[in-house]
């Protein structure tokens, strides 16, 4: 196989440096250059990791109503996301752009464009220009995400070109939900970013099966949190670490080929780099007998509508600034 046919892929499961962005970014770029060290063209980190899970929802009582606790925690949370569209992630870009690697990243993404003051689970593909190439809001927060983060949309359901691979990425729940998964699939995914706050409970099943059902290769990217982590900066650290086990959330990273092997089983419970190359010729061998957007596919009997517009609560009609008389 050439090295044309090659990709040379890595996760960085890593703890943020929990809900501190810059601190957490700095982390960030440590790990882009350590990728870039091991000759790596990709590396991808895990969900909402900039600048961490919201960990304390389930743990402070958080669905109870006009609580100074959880208005106290929120603001901090919006203090510390990232405004992507104002060049909240220009660090992350130029590690990027200096070390040639595409980056995928989970953030928290303060968005601008919707007021500024609510945050969304954003799945950022910074490309190895340093470009911005897609951001992907979370479509359907999963239970007490819900208490902290808002609905997304199908802007971000794009892929990108990546060496011999179309690179699409969705994060955590969403892979429960078959048809986001068919609109990347549609748009030629083989290489499928999945992004995980972190634990082995949630990808040791899922990931094989995307992979078996894409017939692609699937990275499973994760984080880690325990209760070290959580520090005394935040709005009421003790009472969250006080009702914290020791092990938020322990990983779990790992990859699955298009045939549905593993690759790399997960790993729990380290901070490490999980690096392997793929090649892009199984995914080619693989599609001979299934090939979910190709041959196996009936668009006469049923097919898939998406709405890849920015979501907005308002359109602006201005008139024009010349004075008629």
């Amino acid at each position: 196989m050439t090295e044309a046919e090659t990709l040379r892929v890595a996760v960085a499961q890593i703890a943020p440096v929990w809900l501190d962005r810059e601190a957490t970014i700095t982390k960030v770029t440590q790990w882009i250059e350590g990728a870039a060290n091991d000759g790596c063209a990709l590396v991808a980190f895990g969900e909402a990791l900039v600048p961490g899970y919201p960990f304390w929802l389930e743990r402070t009582d958080a669905a109870r109503f006009e609580s100074p606790t959880q208005k106290a925690l929120y603001a901090h949370y919006l203090d510390q996301a990232v405004d992507v569209g104002n060049n909240g992630l220009y660090r992350v870009q130029e590690a990027a752009a200096d070390h040639g690697v595409h980056v995928v990243v989970g953030c928290i993404e303060r968005a601008s464009d919707r007021g500024g003051h609510s945050v969304y689970a954003s799945a950022v593909q910074i490309g190895n220009d340093g470009r911005i190439l897609t951001v992907h809001r979370k479509l359907m927060p999963t239970y007490e995400e819900r208490l902290a983060w808002a609905i997304g949309d199908g802007h971000g359901l794009v892929t990108n070109p990546v060496g011999p691979f179309m690179v699409g990425a969705l994060n955590c729940w969403e892979y429960w939900m078959p048809l986001p998964r068919a609109a990347l699939y549609a748009q030629g995914e083989d290489l499928h970013i999945a992004l995980w706050p972190g634990n082995v409970r949630n990808t040791a099943d899922i990931t094989r099966f995307i992979a078996r059902e894409s017939r692609s290769y699937v990275i499973s990217a994760s984080a880690l949190l325990r209760r070290a982590d959580i520090g005394d900066t935040i709005p009421h650290a003790a009472q969250i670490r006080e009702s914290s086990e020791d092990v938020l959330a322990n990983g779990g990273s790992c990859i699955a080929a298009p045939d549905g092997r593993w690759l790399v089983e997960p790993v729990a419970d380290a901070e490490c780099l999980i690096a392997v190359t793929l090649h892009h010729g199984l995914v080619r061998r693989e599609r001979q007998n299934f090939d979910p957007a190709g041959h196996y596919a009936r668009p006469d009997v049923t097919r898939l509508v998406v709405d890849r517009r920015r979501q907005s609560t308002v359109e602006f009609i201005d008139g024009s600034d010349d004075i008629v008389l």
